[in-house]
């Protein structure tokens, strides 16, 4: 798909509409091992789940972050039409991808232990909670096969097969969640298995793809492609992007340690409420995702024009959508809590309610927040991007401060807006700066304020 041509906000939609329900598919089998996970093994295994959250983000997000920006220098190279490029940046992007892969999954499986004690992991759930993320760490290599090859057909303008890959891999993993934790008795450890299992299964569907129907190797000679101009270029990109994302990640480790202090009960509403609140907000983070390549493409075909009508049209979907939720969420959080929870009444059901409640009133700014970040990393500005993760950083640092301080289980529902309106402020200023100066480049008039 060349989004380089057409109106941008119908070009937007039908891009985003498989990623979009990727991510709905994807949150919905994390959804369903909550679930299984909170009835069968009870809320203390929940509890140990959530607990590793934030490391889980701080790692994997990093994986997310650097594969994210892989795609960036794909995206535009597919935008300038420059196969070549194109095949040299997947090639060394290859290469780099296994090389970090490794040495990640080394270090947080012996580092993984020491970790979830740093961040005060309440001693009933300790034991549970290692388990699981070693388990989650030692499958790095699927994480970073699946975002990798996944963003790498997205970046091409493919965004249907991804989705298809993930909706075969999250009806596998809700099969074996069930499977590992029920009849097997895998405890935790099956649902990190079955997590692990899946993902690898998408990413290899994902890279059959690209190799056999896509054919981004065709016509590419064996070691012509390593270039450590290349690889210097993504690694100027990727892991500026990944850091962005683990800076970011920073802030909710700092955050999950004021939760633990709070005890397992805080851990537990806090995890149903967030697994909820991410079924929503997903959705957002795929129109930005769909933001970022169309952002790429068009810089590479140097049309800055279409990429500030590109950002009207993005705010405009998101803020439809945001209202949507709202009401959604009015009108079932407590449904949906008994869900997770198998109950309603107490205190932590109605912790997760108050977290939902408190949440979807700023979706609106996690919305914008989607646009404009993901505007500047299609610009392939990695290095100005990490400051966003410093503000996100900064918001859930102060969220963690002022629930220890008294502020308690309040502060913790508000630390993630605080964070992404430090964030948007910021992107919102670099990308319109940035915007300004393409558009003045070609004689036009700038007026990214002005959507």
């Amino acid at each position: 798909m060349d989004l380089t041509t057409g109106i941008p906000v119908w070009q937007i939609l039908l891009f985003s509409v498989p990623l979009v329900l990727g991510t709905v598919f994807q949150q919905l089998y994390s959804f369903v091992d909550t679930v299984i996970v909170g009835r069968f093994l009870g809320v203390s295994a929940l509890a140990a789940v959530g607990s590793t959250y934030s490391l889980n983000f701080l790692i994997l997000g990093f994986v997310q972050g650097m594969c994210v920006g892989f795609g960036i220098l794909l995206s535009q190279s597919f935008g300038a039409h420059d196969r070549k490029e194109l095949q040299k940046y997947f090639v060394n992007g290859s290469v780099l991808a296994c090389l970090i892969g490794a040495v990640l999954t080394a270090v947080t499986v012996v580092l993984a232990g020491p970790l979830l004690r740093l961040i005060r992991t309440p001693e009933d759930i300790l034991a549970m909670a290692v388990e699981y993320i070693r388990i989650i760490f030692l499958g790095i290599p699927a994480s970073i096969l699946y975002n990798y090859c996944a963003g790498a057909l997205r970046a091409v303008g493919d965004s249907k097969h991804p989705f298809y890959f993930l909706l075969c891999s999250s009806v596998l993993n809700i099969v074996l969640d069930y499977v590992f934790i029920v009849p097997l008795n895998g405890g935790v450890g099956g649902a990190a298995w079955a997590t692990v299992i899946s993902q690898l299964v998408s990413g290899l569907l994902d890279i059959y793809w690209l190799t056999s129907r896509v054919r981004i190797l065709e016509g590419w000679k064996e070691g012509a492609g390593l270039s450590g101009a290349h690889m210097g270029r993504l690694c100027s990109v990727g892991l500026p992007m990944g850091l962005e994302y683990s800076v970011s990640a920073v802030g909710a480790v700092v955050m999950q340690g004021a939760i633990n202090s709070l005890g397992s009960i805080a851990v537990a509403a806090q995890t149903a409420g967030e697994k909820i609140r991410q079924m929503f907000t997903l959705p957002m983070e795929s129109v930005g995702m769909a933001m970022a390549t169309y952002a790429g493409q068009n810089y590479g075909a140097r049309r800055p024009d279409r990429i500030r009508e590109g950002i009207r049209s993005g705010l405009k979907i998101q803020y439809v959508y945001c209202a949507v939720v709202w009401v959604v969420i009015f009108l079932t959080k407590k449904t949906c809590v008994g869900l997770v929870l198998g109950e309603t009444e107490s205190e932590a059901a109605q912790g997760a309610v108050k977290y939902l409640s408190v949440m979807s009133i700023f979706f609106f700014i996690h919305g914008s927040l989607m646009i404009m970040r993901n505007t500047l990393q299609g610009l392939g500005r990695s290095l100005e991007a990490i400051l966003s993760g410093i503000g996100e950083l900064a918001g859930r640092s102060l969220g963690g401060f002022l629930a220890v301080r008294g502020l308690g289980f309040t502060a913790i529902c508000l630390s993630n807006p605080m964070a992404w309106l430090f964030a948007l402020i910021y992107c919102s200023v670099v990308t319109a700066y940035r915007l300004s100066g393409l558009l003045r480049s070609q004689g036009q008039t700038s007026g990214i304020g002005k959507a």
